[in-house]
């Protein structure tokens, strides 16, 4: 009779724990209590590992609201001064168009060199012409006459308002010689890009020609990532900055496990969902149980916030399913076009579709929708207004105003 080989059950991060895990690592689990500029506004994207850019400014855009969640003094001049006088941030792709800390750029060239060849074969398959004859000209034009938008270069070329294959030429050549890293975006025009050489962007000591090994990068992405997840699946890993393919996170992953630097832990997902078995330190589960619960505090995120980046896992640790509606049809929206999910404590608790009429000096607001087994009391919708006068204040307008019929039932 064959021997029975029983294994050793993995650690168990349960729901809560994970939660609080995951918050404290995305900066939302104490409210912030620090200036939101300078050193401190450095140290809170270097937390998140970056701050993805978005043009929607409904309230306000996706950078800002993201580092006021975190720093209610925050003002939005204080990221214009980090990222174009300071230069301690540059811009650039993580899964979308992001702010990132300085110091990360040299294990950006990685991304650099691979997305040259990806976009290069993009093209061929397009069977697009001109486009590669453009890069010394544009390259030519800035060196010799300074920074540019894609408004200010080709001129005489057909404009379409499609995706890369609608791009007139020479703004095509702008964002490959961007994503390969011969261009910096030295800042922005209105929420235009405004590309210069790297070399007169980006600082000398960062600009080197000389760069990480990739296995030197493929290290650093991943341990970069799980610190700010706290846990994760070996593709969780390699998506967070998207600088690695999913096989090699896993294969860093498997390597880690056997010289005893990770361990397997099974995390306890919220109702309707299976645990997970996740990649973590050897000290993740201790870690989360010594950290303090979530303040009470009620916060209205950004679509984009860095803890919903990931829809998949939002809704496995939350029980909150969300999507944007920008791109759905009107009469087939749920919510709205961009409605915003509210966090208090460790809970997404709901979600609200509001905008800021300037011209008027008022917060609209338009629905709130608790999640189901949410109770909308008294106490709760005073927090709620409270938030949304501080997000009125911070759009800068001065009133908060209800339409009728703005308290609605869950779907």
């Amino acid at each position: 009779m064959p021997a029975i080989i029983t294994r050793p059950s993995l650690p168990i991060l349960s729901n809560a724990l994970a939660r609080r895990l995951f918050m404290d690592r995305h900066g939302l689990l104490q409210a912030g209590k620090g200036s939101g500029k300078s050193e401190d506004l450095l140290q809170v994207i270097d937390d998140l590992g970056f701050v993805q850019v978005d043009s929607i400014n409904t309230v306000s855009r996706a950078h800002h609201m993201i580092l006021a969640a975190r720093r209610p003094a925050y003002r939005e001049k204080n990221l214009k001064r980090l990222l174009e006088k300071d230069r301690h941030l540059f811009e650039h792709w993580t899964h979308d168009a992001s702010v990132i800390p300085m110091r990360f750029y040299p294990h950006w060239k990685l991304k650099f060199a691979r997305d040259a060849e990806r976009l290069r074969s993009r093209w061929r398959d397009w069977r697009r012409e001109g486009f590669e004859e453009k890069f010394d000209a544009v390259l030519r034009r800035i060196e010799a006459h300074g920074p540019v938008t894609s408004g200010d270069v080709g001129e005489d070329e057909e404009r379409k308002s499609g995706g890369w294959w609608d791009w007139h030429p020479s703004k095509t050549a702008l964002e490959y010689l961007w994503r390969s890293g011969q261009l910096a975006v030295t800042g922005r025009s209105g929420f235009q890009k405004v590309y210069d050489l790297s070399e007169r962007v980006i600082p000398g000591t960062f600009h080197a020609p000389s760069q990480p090994d990739p296995e030197e990068t493929i290290d650093w992405a991943c341990n970069e990532a799980l610190n700010r997840l706290g846990f994760g699946t070996s593709g969780e890993i390699a998506a967070f900055f998207d600088l690695i393919t999913p096989q090699e996170a896993k294969d860093w992953c498997l390597r880690e496990l056997g010289a005893g630097n990770l361990i397997e832990v099974s995390v306890e997902c919220a109702s309707g969902h299976a645990p997970r078995k996740v990649f973590a330190r050897p000290d993740a589960v201790d870690l989360a149980a010594g950290l303090e619960p979530a303040t009470s505090r009620l916060r209205v995120l950004s679509p984009f916030d860095p803890m919903l980046r990931d829809r998949k896992r939002a809704e496995r640790l939350f029980g909150f399913h969300y999507r944007i509606e920008v791109f759905v049809p009107e009469p087939k929206r749920q919510y709205g076009y961009y409605v915003f999910p509210v966090l208090e404590a460790d809970k997404l608790i709901g979600r609200i579709d509001m905008k800021a009429v300037r011209a008027e000096d008022r917060l609209n607001v338009t629905g709130f929708w608790p999640e189901r087994g949410i109770r909308p009391s008294k106490g709760r919708l005073a927090k709620l207004d409270r938030e949304l006068h501080r997000m009125a204040r911070f759009a800068g307008v001065n009133e908060v105003s209800y339409h009728e019929g703005w308290l609605r039932e869950p779907f």
